[in-house]
């Protein structure tokens, strides 16, 4: 993994977003940036990878609000809605929320990816009670049968919020 990271690295100007060990003993690699720089890494960090590469996604013109949210900086007001939506992998995780905030407008919130989660991803996002609904029905039907659970909830509780992000 720590080879694929810095082959990555090394093929293009790529920003590396996420490149760490997850459990259950795998090591993942996430990176950003124009899209042939990024369509070259990808295709650099496949051929160092081998067989060992377990699953993987090019998504070409991913929504920056996706890095914002992997990065910590999803910032702004809080919606009246609050969607939550889980997968059993990360691709499937960064693929629904990229259509989910390509969708509606709504706000990406947190994006975390396989640490104590077992491998999976999950991501919160917020906005009004009907985009909210737009936005995680587009990521449902994106996961497809990745999808471990997706809810919507109404008016969630402030304290709650706070916690959460």
């Amino acid at each position: 993994g720590v080879q694929v990271a810095d082959q990555v690295a090394k093929t293009a100007a790529v920003d590396l977003l996420f490149a760490e060990p997850v459990s259950p003993g795998k090591f993942v690699v996430v990176f950003g940036g124009s899209v042939g720089e990024v369509t070259a890494s990808y295709r650099r960090g496949a051929e160092v990878a081998g067989s060992a590469l377990l699953d993987q996604l090019l998504l070409p013109s991913c929504h920056p609000d996706v890095f914002a949210a992997l990065e910590g900086l999803a910032q702004g007001p809080a919606g009246e809605a609050l969607g939550v939506i889980e997968t059993d992998a990360i691709p499937a995780t960064l693929l629904a929320a990229d259509k989910a905030v390509k969708t509606a407008p709504v706000k990406l919130r947190v994006i975390r990816l396989a640490n104590g989660l077992g491998g999976k991803g999950f991501l919160y996002l917020d906005g009004t009670v009907s985009d909210v609904n737009a936005a995680v029905n587009a990521a449902r039907t994106i996961a497809g049968p990745r999808l471990v659970d997706a809810t919507v909830i109404a008016r969630l509780a402030e304290a709650v919020r706070d916690r959460l992000y």
